[in-house]
């Protein structure tokens, strides 16, 4: 037994090694994921990342998910407590048809003893997919606290020094008259952009950093909160058609 299970961490570690995250199928998920021994947790996130699927939740979900992967594989703090996996719907139907699972993505936590409770599944119609709150959710779970590390972004900064520089050359070139600076029309405009941008909830959203999404319990609708643009479509589903294929 105590063979088994070092046989397993040993080949998870070295594909934790490759790439943060462990692409399975069905068989892997049935031995590394389900069947004991396990000493160890596994995130699995399950998606359909497909072009067919044309699930673009699936897509973002899957950028957090790997942000937050990368995050833990390079820590200090990397163990092997811990792993990240993803079961693509193509890839694994039979893994989707044994949990019943007829939605995507869904995020759920494999605990190294017994079976996953109704807290192991993460509520991301609720909470959102940001690699952060992942972080917060698998803490809750498994203890093990994983700092969020993003990528530099330096699109503001360019975006910043291109608007310097626009208005810099526009007084150079106009350094003989202006007279456009005390241009009261000018200043008027100008405020009400900045009015209109705080009355959209831009500023609320950039602040408090809700979830773009909200799943309506009573129908299955999910919200989705687009600037100050609400709407309503149906959460990617996997058809019932194509779900039994793993039946054949």
């Amino acid at each position: 037994m105590k063979n088994l299970l070092a046989e397993k961490v040993e080949q998870l570690m070295e594909w934790s090694s490759r790439r943060s995250v462990i692409r399975m199928n069905g068989d892997k998920f049935r031995r590394f994921v389900k069947a004991p021994p396990r000493n160890y947790s596994v995130i699995v996130m399950f998606t359909a990342l497909q072009p067919q699927r044309q699930c673009s939740v699936c897509r973002q979900a899957n950028e957090e998910y790997q942000v937050l992967a990368n995050s833990w594989r390079y820590s200090s703090a990397f163990s092997n407590k811990l792993f990240f996996t993803i079961v693509d719907y193509d890839e694994g139907a039979d893994v989707f048809q044994q949990l019943n699972m007829n939605s995507a993505p869904t995020f759920m936590h494999f605990p190294p003893k017994g079976k996953p409770k109704r807290a192991d599944t993460f509520d991301l119609q609720r909470i959102g997919f940001a690699a952060e709150q992942l972080a917060k959710w698998i803490a809750d779970r498994t203890d093990v606290h994983i700092r969020v590390f993003r990528p530099p972004n330096y699109s503001g900064t360019i975006a910043l020094a291109l608007l310097v520089s626009l208005v810099g050359g526009l007084l150079y070139l106009r350094r003989n008259n202006l007279e456009f600076i005390y241009n009261k029309t000018g200043w008027a405009m100008a405020a009400l952009c900045v009015v209109f941008a705080m009355t959209s909830g831009q500023m609320w959203n950039h602040i408090r950093g809700p979830p773009y999404a909200h799943k309506n319990p009573q129908n299955g609708q999910v919200l989705l909160a687009v600037g100050i643009v609400l709407l309503i479509v149906p959460y990617h589903t996997i058809p019932a058609a194509q779900r039994n294929e793993a039946e054949y």
